[in-house]
């Protein structure tokens, strides 16, 4: 399904953080009639608020969402939100479809359990869509965002960060990389985008060059890259200047608050095809 085939009524199984309010948000915007499948332990419970049905599901009830969506006449769902690592290994009680998903697993790599996940909802009529499908104006867009354009050094950053970031992320490893004067300074692993800015601020005082790419494989329809606030906060306290995102590959949470926070603190944010130059 394109984005230009959106359907009349969508589920939405949601994990915590802002990405899922963003999804109710666009959809109601657009008419689309949705329901809400919060797993519990880590979806916001303000989601209950929105216009729609709701319904709280634990990590391990995959039968129960299918059941309540065939109930509800949806075929299409959206993920959107995080759900950590460990707990999605630590389901002591799986239902009869989770335990069809675990039997298929290769390797307990998060995204290995999210795909057969999808795999299996598939045969079961339900279709995981692209979890950008209603967020296309959140995805990084080509040029300068903000203000402040990048100047001369902090572009030759970013293009080397960009295409270095590519090979970490092609490696799994992470996709955040942080670089000044063309110089890997931190590289994201486990603790996330966040902690590796402030890391780098920690070994290298001012002019960071943060860089975030999506893996070439990425499924897009789960496990977004995102930047939100909290990034640009920490580029803030790590004394960075300049954010060079993958076009149409990186989402921006809360992008005009996000884009006013950066023009405020100077810092310079850019989206660009990593093959092409910046």
């Amino acid at each position: 399904m394109s984005a230009y085939e959106l359907p009349s009524r969508v589920g939405l199984i949601a994990g915590s953080g802002r990405f899922p309010f963003l999804v109710q948000e666009q959809a109601l915007a657009r008419g689309i009639e949705i329901l809400t499948l919060g797993i519990k332990g880590e979806a916001d419970p303000s989601l209950e608020s929105a216009r729609g049905s709701f319904h709280w599901v634990g990590l391990g009830q995959l039968s129960k969402t299918v059941r309540i969506c065939r109930q509800a006449g949806i075929s299409n769902v959206i993920m959107a939100g995080r759900v950590q690592h460990k707990s999605a290994f630590r389901i002591l009680r799986p239902d009869p479809l989770l335990i069809k998903v675990l039997s298929r697993l290769k390797s307990k790599q998060t995204d290995a359990l999210l795909k057969t996940v999808a795999d299996v909802l598939g045969e079961e009529g339900i279709e995981l869509l692209n979890s950008t499908i209603l967020l296309e104006k959140y995805l990084a867009e080509e040029g300068i965002l903000t203000k402040r354009k990048p100047c001369r050094g902090e572009l030759e950053n970013i293009r080397f960060g960009l295409r270095k970031a590519l090979e970490l992320a092609r490696l799994d490893i992470g996709q955040t990389l942080v670089v000044k004067d063309c110089t890997v300074i931190a590289v994201e692993a486990m603790e996330g985008t966040d902690r590796a800015i402030k890391r780098a601020g920690k070994l290298v005082k001012d002019g960071l060059v943060v860089t975030k790419v999506a893996r070439p494989s990425q499924d897009m329809r789960f496990d977004v890259p995102v930047v939100g606030l909290e990034t640009i906060a920490s580029m803030v306290e790590a004394g960075a200047t300049s954010l060079g995102l993958e076009r149409g590959r990186v989402l921006l949470l809360e992008r005009d608050a996000l884009i006013r926070m950066a023009n405020k603190n100077s810092i310079a944010i850019i989206g660009s095809d990593i093959d092409e130059n910046v």
